[in-house]
């Protein structure tokens, strides 16, 4: 049976504790992780893209996708105050419905944060060469070194993108000699960010320019665009989605959270609620000042947001200015309405700010790789920890290195869909697994409990697959073949050399903190 080993919790506790990283963080310090990654991510990347999807409706499309994640933030808090571990989704999965499911929901983190954290790499490069070297120093580096080798839509491409390479390197540098330091270096960029987002919402809403009638039509494309297609209220909400996953990033920083009972609740919930407060008003700010309507391809269906035949429509003159032209869209609305000095300033924020969002996402990706390996999973050797720097260097590296190279040479414009497929299939199992753990382990304490859980989870469950059949088609089919590639190693590799799957769990003494190893069919300890 490939369903058959389930790892008991007391089991995941002791291991986490007998190879336990450095308990750093505070809840400031985690929500201040989860908005560094939502609020860089999503206004920074995807404001225009979600705009060509939805239009002004794009406001409708934040509310939607912050209420799924708002009923998915109730269960994570629950589950992650209860298992205070890292891991995240793959350590419920396994605590609940076994080692086989646990593995593929890893595999699709695996996805999600590594075409993530590319992704936005390279959006950091385009910022960097457009303010810093070309506005700001006049200096323009060759096409050959700002854009890897393929490029989207038939576009030439060059050699490498050096930029996001350095950046994505220097970030890995930085989560390798400590959490805490990189924590502190998070807050700073942070407050860059926040500072110039409410200074955007401050000139826009209260500009003379901003007028309500450039929200009609409020839903050019409806609220459903049709199953593949990706566009409409609902399909931008899927896309932005990609945004939301700071605070899943912050429950994967459980067992490096000083009282994680209290902390991680707070940092999941307070970093959410304020993120998506701050998506609707900027978005309410753009539109209102000029305007967020998509460019209209045959049949009065927008043009797929980063396609060929969007450029080539944003290449006419007509649509020069349009936000859902911009690389830069916030910016830009600043500059349109008078405040060229100010719209600069924000662009260097967003300079600023990516690498935070870069570095969560990091983060992210290596505790979960830390996780499977301490389980045998993944080879031993990834879950060293450093003596002085007390995190898994090794992983750090791994994952930096391949981030960068992605970053490089890789086109990533169109891949926050797929990313999107592999995080709605882990939030859907957290939600699965509180049920479960509410049926198998109903008395184990529980220091923040979902209200309603047998609404919220199912609405959760519902919320994500409706999320999921309306992403293109394209990203709908990623996630199926990504998992076959993960099912056919977890075969070849990992179900064999699994610490569980040999039958011994390592267990911690309550009383007298030694350390044993035991059948997981024992029925009893012995003393």
């Amino acid at each position: 049976m490939i369903f058959d080993r389930i790892k008991p919790l007391d089991a995941i506790l002791a291991t986490a504790e007998k190879k336990s990283l450095h308990r750093s963080l505070g809840a400031f310090q985690l929500m201040l992780f989860g908005i560094g990654c939502i609020i860089g991510t999503g206004i920074f990347v995807l404001t225009a893209a979600g705009a060509q999807k939805a239009g002004p409706g794009l406001m409708l499309a934040f509310v939607i996708a912050g209420a799924v994640c708002i009923v998915a933030a109730l269960c994570y808090a629950e589950i992650a105050s209860m298992i205070p571990v890292a891991g995240s989704a793959y350590t419920y999965t396994y605590a609940t419905m076994g080692e086989f499911l646990a593995w593929t929901v890893g595999w699709a983190l695996v996805l999600e944060y590594a075409i993530a954290a590319s992704a936005v790499s390279v959006g950091w490069s385009g910022y960097f060469t457009g303010t810093i070297l070309n506005d700001t120093f006049g200096i323009a580096l060759p096409p050959w070194l700002t854009a890897g080798p393929l490029a989207l839509g038939g576009a030439p491409g060059g050699l490498i993108n050096l930029p996001a390479l350095i950046i994505a390197l220097l970030v890995t540098w930085l989560l390798m000699i400590g959490t805490s330091e990189s924590a502190k270096v998070n807050a700073v960029l942070v407050l860059v960010k926040v500072t110039a987002l409410t200074l955007f919402i401050g000139l826009t809403l209260t500009s003379g320019e901003f007028d309500s009638a450039r929200f009609n039509p409020f839903l050019p494309a409806g609220v459903f665009g049709g199953w593949g297609t990706g566009v409409g209220a609902v399909g931008a909400a899927a896309t932005i989605f990609f945004a939301y996953v700071g605070f899943d990033a912050v429950s994967t920083a459980a067992e490096e959270t000083k009282n994680p009972q209290r902390n991680v609740p707070i940092g999941l919930i307070g970093s959410l609620l304020f993120c998506t407060v701050f998506y609707i008003l900027v978005a309410a700010g753009a539109i209102g000042t000029i305007g967020g309507q998509p460019i209209m391809g045959p049949g009065g269906v927008p043009f797929p947001a980063g396609s060929e035949e969007l450029a080539r429509q944003c290449a006419m003159p007509q649509y020069a200015d349009a936000l859902v032209c911009s690389n830069e869209a916030l910016a830009h609305v600043l500059r349109e309405i008078g405040f060229g000095a100010i719209g600069n300033m924000l662009g260097y924020a967003a300079i600023l700010a990516l690498p935070s969002v870069i570095l969560v996402l990091l983060f992210a990706q290596t505790r979960i790789f830390f996780v499977m390996s301490r389980d045998g999973l993944l080879p031993d050797g990834l879950s060293k920890v450093h003596p002085k720097w007390k995190t898994p260097y090794v992983v750090t590296a791994i994952t930096g290195i391949l981030v960068a190279i992605g970053a490089a040479f890789f086109p990533v414009g169109q891949l926050a869909d797929i990313a999107n497929a592999g995080t709605l299939y882990a939030f859907l199992m957290v939600a699965v697994a509180v049920m479960v753990l509410r049926r198998t382990d109903g008395g184990r304490p529980r220091s923040f409990r979902v209200p309603g859980v047998w609404i919220v989870a199912p609405l959760t469950v519902a919320g994500c697959l409706f999320l999921f059949l309306n992403l293109p088609a394209a990203a709908m089919l990623m996630l199926p073949i990504w998992s076959v590639i993960g099912i056919v190693i977890y075969f070849a590799y990992s179900r064999s050399r699994s610490h569980l799957g040999k039958g011994v769990v390592e267990v911690v003494d309550a009383i007298g903190g030694s350390e044993h190893d035991f059948p997981i069919d024992t029925p009893s300890r012995p003393d």
